[in-house]
């Protein structure tokens, strides 16, 4: 089984949920070239980021070549203890994954 990409964590205070994930990316902007063979790596980044909380959208992100590898995204959001929350990306290659915890 592959490791996942997406770590997250939700935890809720006076019901403002605060969220925060690191995920596993190469986030390679497409202008960095290979110094052994001379031709440039391509792009390869998330370009969109979401997440919701017990069902309810709470972050929609379009992202680009400019986040830094395995990017850290800290957010808050209206919720409760027990809310799940799901968090997913894709990139511009077509992969994606997503991570679901309970909201503590």
């Amino acid at each position: 089984m592959a490791k996942k990409s997406i770590k997250v964590r939700a935890k809720e205070k006076g019901g403002v949920v605060t969220v925060k994930a690191l995920m596993n990316h190469p986030m390679e902007t497409g202008l960095r070239k290979n110094k052994k063979t001379g031709k440039m790596f391509p792009a390869h980044f998330i370009n969109e980021v979401t997440a919701t909380i017990g069902g309810a959208n709470a972050i929609h992100a379009y992202w680009s070549g400019g986040i830094s590898k395995n990017p850290y995204l800290a957010f808050d959001a209206p919720g409760k203890k027990g809310d799940e929350l799901t968090l997913s990306w894709t990139d511009n290659q077509g992969n994606s994954e997503s991570a679901t915890t309970k909201v503590k």
